[in-house]
């Protein structure tokens, strides 16, 4: 009888439920520090699951820049939310007008899914959007219910997320196919 973890499918199998392991309890960090205190163990949380994905990656440069990417985009789109006062943090940080350093380690997190567990939606932008419009603001409800922040208007700021959440999904994943093509094409040339 062959071992279980000798097969290839069964390591990526282990390795993909490793990483779901890593993402969720770095996810969970930052949702449930944020509004007791203790948001800097999240960040820490996440900052340790970006740094394995980029120790581990083929292309580390690309996730610098997909994390970049993500970070620009989380820092405008999470501000916009909370200045048009349809979000409100539990933990605002330092500077109260910008979006909470812990809800962009978060944005960075989401960054290591972008060409790993997400690459299947490379070159499939209305998949993506889909995905997007229903994945960002459920997230987004679960961290409200966990405390880290809360909806004056609850339906209004789903809607915006939902919108919101799929267009800068396929955006960031097509950055990663575009970054992930690059790459191929210098490597061949």
């Amino acid at each position: 009888m062959p071992v279980l973890s000798s097969s290839p499918k069964a390591r990526l199998l282990l390795q993909g439920l490793a990483w779901f392991t890593l993402f969720q309890a770095a996810w969970f960090a930052c949702v449930l520090g944020a509004p007791r205190g203790h948001a800097p163990l999240g960040m820490l949380a996440v900052a340790a699951v970006v740094a394995l994905t980029w120790a581990t990656s083929n292309a580390r440069g690309d996730e610098l820049r997909l994390t970049a990417l993500a970070l620009l985009i989380g820092l405008c789109w999470d501000t916009a939310m909370l200045q048009i006062g349809l979000l409100v943090y539990a933990s605002p940080g330092p500077l109260p007008a910008l979006a909470p350093p812990w809800i962009l380690a978060l944005w960075a997190l989401f960054a290591t899914l972008l060409r790993g567990p997400l690459a299947w939606l490379h070159g499939r932008p209305l998949l993506a959007a889909a995905l997007g419009a229903a994945g960002g603001p459920l997230s987004y409800l679960a961290a409200v219910r966990l405390g880290a922040g809360s909806f004056p208007d609850e339906t209004s700021a789903l809607l915006v997320l939902a919108l919101g959440w799929a267009a800068m999904t396929p955006a960031l994943t097509e950055a990663a196919r575009h970054l992930e093509r690059r790459r191929r094409a210098d490597r061949l040339g």
